[in-house]
C-alpha cells in the first residue's frame, strides 16, 4: 500500500530537516515523556518517540476494531462477574505462578467478605495486529487485552497534529485532512467522571495510584486535566501512602489523608516488581473499600493471557454471553490461535508443535507492562526447561501474527532519522460503567497506533521499544 509520501523516504537530507520540524511541533503540541536520567522530576523532559510519517491502516480493519470494542467492553464485564470461571481457568496458574496466585488471594477475601462496590468502571484497551492472509488481504488479529492501567491514552490524542504538521510542510493538504482527530483521554475521563457522579459524594475525590518514577506523568495528567474541568479532584499517591495513611470507615468507605475517595484509578499494580509486602496489604484495603475500582480485582484478573486463551475455546463465550450470538461471531473473528501448557495431552501436543515450527508461536507468561514474550531460540529453550514441569501452567502459547512490513522513519531522542522496516499495532480503548447489574455507559473512545521496527519482537512505548504513531486511513 504505497502513499504519496513514500518518495520522501529515499532523500535523507530532506528526511533530517523535516525530522527537526516534527520534533518542534511534538514538544510544542505537549509530545512528552520525562528522562530516564530523570524520572521523578519534570524539570528536563523529552519528547516521546514517533514516527515521522502516519502508518497506512486498512480503513476496514480500524472500523472493525471499533465496531468489536463494545463486544469486548461486555465480554471483560462477563468474566470479571463470573467467580466460578474465573477460579476454574485460573486453577492451575496460580498453582505456579506466585503474582496471579496473590491477586486471586484478594479476590477470594473480597468475595467472602462481600463486595463492597456498588459501581464498576473499566478502562480498556484491546490491541491487534494485521495478520498477512494467504491470498494477501490483512486480518484483524487481537493480541491482547489491556484491563489495568491502559496507557497512552493521552498522549495519543497530541500526535495527530504532528503528524498533519508534517504533511502540510510537503503540501499534502488533503492527507493532512485524513488524519483521524482522536481523544482518548477525554472519554476514559467520561468514564471516571460517571463513576465519580454515580457514586454520590460531592467532596469526594479520584485517587490515581501512581509511581515513584513515573516518565510517563503527562499521559496521566491528560486525564487528570480532563477530570478538573468537570470540577473532579484528583490527589496521585502511591501504595506506599495508602497503606501509612488510608483507613475504612464502619460503612467500608475509604479515606486517604481524612478525604474520602470515590474512586482509585490504578497507574501502578500490574507487575510483580511494583508489590512490596505493604503494598499488597494497601491493595487489599482498597479492595475491600465501596469505591469504585478501576479495576477491581476480578477485572484484572479478566485481563490475565490464561483467561484470554480459554475465552478462545469452543462454546466458552456462548456460556458468558447467552443469546447474543451476533457478539460471539464479531468476537470471535479477531481471535488468533491461542494453547494452553496446563499438564496433559493438550499441553503436550501445543509444546511439540512449537518446537517442530517455532517461528509460528510466541510463548506468553502472564505479564503486563512489555517485553516479557518469549519467541525463536529463546522460547525453544524456555519449552525444553519447562516441558516436563508443572511450571508450563504459568504460560500460554499463541500464533504468532504476521503483518505486513513498511518503511518509516522512527524519531528517538538521541537518535539519527533512519528509514527501517516496520510494523504497527492498533489498540481502541474502551470504558464502560455498570451500576449493581445494569450497564450505565458502553464505548469505544479512541485509538493508539504504535510502530515499531520489525527486529524488535516485543514491547511497548513505555518499554523503549514501540513509537506513537497515526492511522492513515486508506
Amino acid at each position: 500500500m504505497a502513499t504519496s509520501w513514500e518518495s520522501f523516504l529515499q532523500d535523507e537530507q530532506q528526511l533530517e530537516e523535516l525530522a527537526r520540524q516534527a520534533v518542534d511541533r511534538a514538544l510544542a503540541e505537549g509530545v512528552l515523556l520525562r528522562t530516564s536520567q530523570e524520572p521523578s522530576s519534570s524539570d528536563v523532559v523529552s519528547y516521546a518517540p514517533f514516527t515521522l510519517f502516519p502508518s497506512v491502516v486498512p480503513s476496514a480493519l480500524l472500523e472493525q476494531a471499533y465496531a468489536v470494542q463494545m463486544d469486548f467492553n461486555l465480554l471483560v464485564d462477563a468474566v470479571s462477574q463470573n467467580a466460578a470461571f474465573l477460579e476454574q481457568t485460573l486453577s492451575s496458574t496460580i498453582k505456579r505462578d506466585d503474582f496471579t496466585a496473590r491477586l486471586f488471594d484478594i479476590h477470594k477475601q473480597v468475595l467472602k467478605e462481600g463486595i463492597a462496590q456498588t459501581v464498576f468502571l473499566g478502562l480498556n484497551r484491546s490491541d491487534y495486529m494485521f495478520q498477512r492472509s494467504a491470498d494477501g488481504s490483512p486480518a484483524l488479529k487481537q493480541i491482547e487485552i489491556n484491563t489495568i492501567s491502559a496507557s497512552f491514552g493521552g498522549l495519543a490524542s497530541r500526535t495527530p497534529a504532528v503528524h498533519r504538521h508534517v504533511l502540510n510542510v510537503l503540501r499534502k493538504t488533503k492527507e493532512a485532512a485524513k488524519i483521524l482527530s482522536n481523544n482518548p483521554s477525554k472519554g476514559l475521563a467520561m468514564g471516571i467522571a460517571k463513576a465519580w457522579e454515580l457514586y454520590g459524594s460531592a467532596n469526594a475525590l479520584v485517587l490515581l495510584i501512581a509511581q515513584e518514577k513515573e516518565r510517563n506523568i503527562f499521559d496521566q495528567r491528560a486525564i487528570e486535566n480532563e477530570l478538573l474541568s468537570k470540577n473532579i479532584h484528583v490527589i496521585r499517591r502511591r501504595f506506599e501512602d495508602i497503606s501509612e495513611k488510608g483507613s475504612l470507615d464502619q460503612d467500608r468507605r475509604l479515606f486517604v489523608e481524612g478525604q474520602e475517595v470515590a474512586v482509585v484509578y490504578f497507574r501502578d499494580g500490574y507487575m510483580p516488581s511494583q508489590y512490596s509486602l505493604q503494598n499488597w496489604e494497601a491493595r487489599l484495603l482498597l479492595e475491600r473499600s465501596c469505591a469504585v475500582k478501576c479495576p477491581d480485582i476480578a477485572t484484572q484478573l479478566a485481563g490475565t493471557k490464561k483467561v484470554q486463551q480459554e475465552l478462545s475455546r469452543v462454546g466458552i463465550l456462548e456460556v458468558l454471553l447467552p443469546g447474543q450470538a451476533e457478539v460471539v461471531a464479531r468476537l470471535r473473528a479477531t481471535f488468533a490461535g491461542l494453547y494452553s501448557l496446563d499438564m496433559g495431552e493438550e499441553g503436550d501436543q501445543a509444546i511439540t508443535e512449537a518446537l517442530a515450527a517455532p517461528s509460528q508461536f510466541v510463548l506468553k507468561p502472564q505479564r503486563e507492562g512489555g517485553g516479557n514474550n518469549l519467541y525463536g531460540e529463546n522460547m525453544v529453550q524456555a519449552l525444553e526447561r519447562l516441558k516436563n514441569s508443572e511450571e508450563r501452567a504459568s504460560y500460554i502459547l499463541m500464533e504468532k501474527i504476521e503483518p505486513e512490513p513498511f518503511g518509516n522513519c522512527l524519531l528517538r531522542p538521541g537518535s539519527p532519522a533512519r528509514v527501517v522496516q516496520c510494523i504497527s499495532e492498533l489498540g481502541i480503548f474502551g470504558v464502560y460503567v455498570r451500576q449493581g447489574k445494569t450497564l450505565v455507559m458502553n464505548k469505544h473512545v479512541g485509538h493508539l497506533l504504535r510502530t515499531k521496527a520489525i527486529e524488535h519482537a516485543d514491547g511497548g512505548v513505555a518499554a523503549g521499544v514501540a513509537v506513537l504513531d497515526n492511522p492513515y486511513p486508506v
